[in-house]
This record gives C-alpha cells, sequence and structure tokens, in this order.
C-alpha cells in the first residue's frame, strides 16, 4: 500500500507540471505535449494533477475534451479504488 500512495504522489506530481509545461510551451509558441499524453497521464493515476494543473495554469479549459474528460476519469479511477478495495477486505 505505501508504494501505491508514493506511486499516486508521483504520477499526480508529473501531470501536474506537464499541464504547466505544455502551457508554457503554448505561450512561447514552442514544441507542445500531446493531448494523447496528457491523457494517458491521468489515466495512469494522474487526473487530480491533471484537474489541478489545467486549473491553476487555465490551460484547456475551453476544451470539452478536458473539462470533461478528467473529472471522468476520476470517477473511474475512484470507482475502480473501491471495487478493487471491497474486493481486497473479502
Amino acid at each position: 500500500m505505501k508504494y501505491f500512495i508514493i506511486y499516486l504522489i508521483t504520477i499526480n506530481i508529473i501531470a501536474f507540471l506537464s499541464m504547466y509545461i505544455d502551457k508554457r510551451r503554448a505561450k512561447y509558441g514552442k514544441w507542445r505535449i500531446k493531448e494523447h499524453t496528457l491523457f494517458v497521464l491521468a489515466l495512469l493515476g494522474g487526473s487530480i494533477g491533471s484537474m489541478t494543473g489545467m486549473y491553476t495554469f487555465r490551460h484547456k479549459t475551453q476544451k470539452a475534451r478536458f473539462f470533461i474528460g478528467f473529472p471522468a476519469i476520476l470517477i473511474l479511477e475512484v470507482l475502480l479504488g473501491i471495487l478493487i478495495y471491497n474486493d481486497f477486505i473479502k
């Protein structure tokens, strides 16, 4: 369980920083992080970091794929976590 929590913290920090980096690169017209990569980070457990970065840096907030997609991924992750946790308790 300890390693899982460390993993979640790490992936969320990476997702948060990815939103920052992509916003900064967009601002200066530089090479960008692919949207697919941002979604993969969210799917790997970084949805909270992705959402926090999205609103902190006001990045991708106008795109429905993101302002609907990240919360949807978070809900799915929470439901999956509940299912897995309940299986371990039984």
